[in-house]
């Protein structure tokens, strides 16, 4: 149950780190901007980040309702990772919330295929996106073994 638990942890953490970091956009675009100007980084790296800072930045000056979509964003992977409450309670009852975090890692994948070239994303950007299903699913991988280990277990014996 310890392992269980501590897998769930990482992917929870994963969840509401990706759902904070939602909100603060412009100035964590511009703080990354700032750190890449000062190391080596990859051609067009930069440039695409500037391009990105730019645009939320005329977007929120312009249009600052649009950020209420990510606000959303954020919202929603915070509901998702209070949907796995259920797992670290009662892991062989709700084994469905791992099976369902799993089909969503995976659907991240056709999802960014799709939307990223008509978004215009680079494709390098595109791979990154892909990265949070990848990696993603590692955690629920384990913890769906493990709960089926515990269905398989052979019930202690209690000393009466």
């Amino acid at each position: 149950m310890k392992a269980i638990r501590a897998w769930l942890l990482v992917f929870v953490v994963g969840l509401v780190l990706s759902g904070v970091t939602a909100f603060p956009l412009v100035a964590e675009v511009r703080l990354l901007s700032e750190v890449l100007r000062s190391v080596p980084t990859p051609d067009g790296l930069v440039a695409w980040i500037d391009r990105v800072r730019d645009g939320l930045v005329v977007t929120g000056a312009n249009y600052p309702f649009i950020a209420y979509g990510t606000d959303w964003l954020a919202f929603a992977h915070l509901v998702i990772a209070m949907a796995f409450w259920g797992p670290w309670r009662d892991p062989v009852r709700n084994i469905w919330v791992i099976e369902w975090g799993m089909i969503s890692c995976v659907a991240i994948i056709p999802l960014a295929l799709i939307a990223g070239p008509i978004r215009q994303i680079p494709l390098w950007w595109t791979v990154i996106d892909m990265s949070f299903g990848v990696f993603g699913i590692i955690p629920l991988i384990v913890v769906r073994r493990l709960i089926k280990r515990l269905t398989t277990a052979p019930a202690p014996v209690s000393a009466a």
